[in-house]
């Protein structure tokens, strides 16, 4: 293609703009609203997954143990635990530490409700067990199932389940919502370029009368389109950068605990997405268009 041709194809495509500022700027919206419910959907995901990550390498076991229980028992009990391939580490609580540290959890504006328990002291000992895998908690519930001396046994693998059930959700949820918008968006471009194309009709008849290609009738379109989709995506990840900064400052400020995926991301990553898929929804839309209403 010629330098002169893509001049020209720019040249038109930006003076085709101006002319139809109106519906243009609908399709720039709607692209807008598209990629910034995306962003939305995937910074969510990758705070839950990022979260999911934290969670899974605190993920331990607790086994309560019974008052009678003897101290050959308990050390049978911890070798048994330690040779579970994937235990990082075995420590006991006594019924006294166990009791210290549901007072340290109720706080001091709590501390009445605990107060003489001390001589009746109703809360078991247990051992806690790290381990470096999830997957290695099922492990470590088999190797101490039926024991007698075993109060109960207690793992965070509901937390996490329920963890990846929502993210599964929203995933489904954001796809969903993402497809809808995705054919808005080119059903919006499609009729723009169409009323464009409308209304060149006899522009469009003389190129082809004087032996203009049918490539050549397409390219000023598909780059409207594209120049659509692409400032579309630029207001998106602008507004996606400001919202996501303000919720990036509360939610830090308020969770200290709390790791979020940093606002870098959104101009980086997400902006090189957004402008490709902004430039692919309006080259798409204008491509539909123009081969079912002029039919070259």
């Amino acid at each position: 293609m010629r330098i002169s041709s893509v001049k020209y194809f720019m040249k038109d495509a930006t003076t085709s703009l101006k002319r139809n500022l109106t519906v243009s700027s609908a399709s720039i919206a709607t692209v807008a609203a598209t990629l910034f419910i995306l962003g939305i959907f995937m910074l969510t995901i990758l705070n839950v997954n990022k979260g999911i990550v934290n969670v899974e390498a605190k993920v331990e076991v607790k086994i309560f143990l019974k008052d009678d229980i003897t101290a050959a028992q308990k050390k049978e009990l911890e070798t048994q635990v330690k040779k579970v391939s994937g235990v990082t580490s075995v420590a006991y609580e006594s019924k006294e530490q166990a009791l210290a540290n549901f007072k340290e959890q109720l706080g001091e504006q709590n501390k009445s409700l605990v107060e003489g328990l001390e001589k009746d002291n109703p809360m078991p000992s247990s051992y806690i067990v790290k381990v470096n895998d999830p997957n290695t908690i099922t492990a470590v519930v088999e190797a101490v199932k039926g024991k007698a001396y075993i109060l109960s046994v207690k793992d965070g693998r509901e937390i996490v389940n329920k963890i990846m059930s929502i993210t599964n959700t929203i995933k489904w949820v954001g796809s969903a919502i993402f497809i809808i918008l995705i054919g808005v968006s080119l059903f919006l471009i499609g009729n723009t370029i169409k009323i464009i194309v409308y209304s060149r009709r006899r522009e469009i008849g003389i190129m082809k009368y004087i032996g203009a290609t049918d490539w050549f009738i397409r390219w000023p379109f598909i780059i409207e389109g594209m120049v659509l989709g692409v400032i579309g995506a630029l207001i998106a990840d602008g507004i996606l950068f400001y919202a996501y900064n303000v919720v990036f400052a509360k939610v830090t400020t308020g969770l200290l605990m709390m790791q979020l995926v940093p606002v870098s991301y959104v101009y980086t990553y997400i902006l090189g997405m957004f402008v490709f898929s902004g430039a692919l929804i309006g080259a798409l839309g204008s491509m539909i268009s123009i081969r079912k209403f002029l039919a070259v």
